[in-house]
């Protein structure tokens, strides 16, 4: 198969602090990749489009992982949506438009799987993007990563720009935001019943009803993906320029958050705080492209939950940030 970048590609990961960020570093590390650019959040502020293209031009990357974003759940886009909206749009223009201006020759951007139609037919096809009305508690952040994909193909269209945009389903694993109220659903739980597992506490409410279905993914899995898309992924001009990354299977909120709770040994019984909102009934994600490439999924959900759950544990007993 065709090797579309090169191990001694100068490559820059947008984005390299975050969990998937960190992620995508750690495989390309792992497969011989040593020339990699990454710069923290003091040393340029991505939202700032001077420096941005100042920096850009200074060190002229072959290639770019586009993976810096502010993210968060149903609570922190509800309450900061403008924020959301802004600051994603600011990063994704600057560093894309970036990108090409100064001649990098591949770029993928990391978008979401909430760019897709509440109520989309199930599993969800890449076609289903700008199909019908967004969930309405992640319409700012779904708005920015929508514009950031078609960004990427107004390029490619009008400019030959070989940018291609990749929308993984729901995150976990290490690295992940453990904040008890602006974080996802999966670390939101883990941190949850792991308080609960300590002090000993008899019950945990859970937001929702729990019967929403979500799909989940392992952030190294998500990184594989990365990786073996910028490597072997040419789409044609006029195929869609952006593929879904998930598992292929979801399961019932409820049922997730029994596997955190064993996970994590608490033993007491589960409460659900109707009053709370559940946000997409269901979002699981076609993978059919992506597998017809040669690349699936290999971390079993239980097996990367348990591993996460032990370096959560880990960090909280030696006293290292875990991001809350």
């Amino acid at each position: 198969m065709t090797r579309l970048i090169d191990r001694t590609d100068k490559i820059f990961v947008a984005g390299h602090r975050g969990m998937a960020g960190s992620a995508i570093v750690r495989r390309l590390n792992q497969s011989g990749y040593a020339n990699l650019l990454t710069v923290t959040h003091d040393e340029l502020d991505l939202r700032d489009a001077v420096a941005t293209a100042a920096w850009m031009e200074s060190q002229r990357p072959d290639v770019v992982v586009l993976a810096a974003a502010k993210v968060g759940g149903i609570q922190a886009n509800a309450t900061y949506p403008a924020d959301f909206l802004l600051e994603n749009l600011k990063i994704q223009n600057n560093v894309i438009e970036s990108a090409w201006r100064f001649g990098a020759k591949r770029l993928l951007f990391l978008g979401s799987s909430c760019i897709y139609p509440k109520f989309a037919p199930q599993p969800i096809l890449e076609e289903s993007l700008l199909t019908g009305a967004l969930e309405p508690t992640n319409e700012w952040y779904a708005i920015a990563k929508i514009t950031g994909i078609q960004l990427c193909r107004a390029l490619k269209q009008q400019h030959g720009f070989d940018a291609i945009s990749l929308m993984p389903t729901n995150l976990y694993g290490p690295g992940d935001n453990y904040h008890p109220t602006n974080s996802h659903v999966l670390p939101a739980l883990i941190r949850r019943f792991h308080e609960a597992a300590r002090d000993g506490l008899p019950t945990v409410t859970c937001w929702g009803t729990g019967s929403p279905c979500r799909e989940f993914l392992h952030v190294d899995d998500l990184a594989a993906a990365a990786l073996f898309c910028l490597e072997h992924w040419q789409p044609a001009a006029d195929d869609l320029q952006f593929l879904n990354v998930g598992t292929g299977s979801d399961l019932p909120i409820r049922d997730l958050a029994a596997l955190v709770a064993d996970a994590v040994g608490f033993r007491g019984s589960l409460e659900w705080d109707t009053t709370k909102p559940d946000g997409t009934p269901r979002k699981l994600l076609d993978v059919g492209r992506l597998k017809a490439l040669g690349w699936s999924a290999t971390i079993p959900l239980e097996e990367g939950l348990r591993a996460t759950v032990n370096d959560y544990g880990q960090r909280q007993a030696s006293g290292q940030e875990v991001r809350l």
